[in-house]
């Protein structure tokens, strides 16, 4: 399987979130160096901190996706609550967390990170694209 994440935006008052594809291999030269130069980080330093929870990366990749749409859209004019975005892992993408969790989790441990892995599963979106082999989002 691919390595499928989600930026997944929710507004507060909106019906149903927008979710997009996000992966850092697909991501056209021009919007990667926009986003550079937005962020002030390369490409490899912006795709580890937008897993990490940079809120500048993450602003300016919703940025990058709204504006794919809405092509006169300011950054400045992007805002958002920290809960109404999020990173989100496909189904398959966490399963295969779980099958290395359950070989690689401490046995002290395993029992928990295995239950905290299926409650994700059981609310993550079904990707019906998911095929191959996960890679890691960037070369380093």
């Amino acid at each position: 399987m691919r390595n499928t994440v989600y930026l997944v935006y929710t507004p507060e008052g909106s019906e149903e979130p927008t979710r997009w594809r996000y992966n850092p291999r697909k991501i056209m030269s021009a919007e990667r160096e926009n986003i550079e130069r937005l962020t002030g980080r390369n490409w490899t330093e912006f795709s580890k901190e937008v897993v990490q929870g940079s809120s500048l990366c993450r602003r300016a990749l919703l940025f990058t996706f709204q504006k794919r749409e809405h092509p006169t859209l300011k950054f400045d004019d992007v805002d958002f609550a920290w809960d109404e975005l999020e990173l989100a892992y496909s189904k398959g993408e966490l399963q295969q967390m779980r099958d290395a969790a359950a070989e690689s989790a401490p046995a002290d441990m395993r029992a928990a990170v295995l239950s905290r892995i299926d409650e994700q599963i059981a609310e993550a979106f079904e990707d019906p694209e998911e095929e191959g082999k996960a890679q890691p989002p960037v070369a380093v």
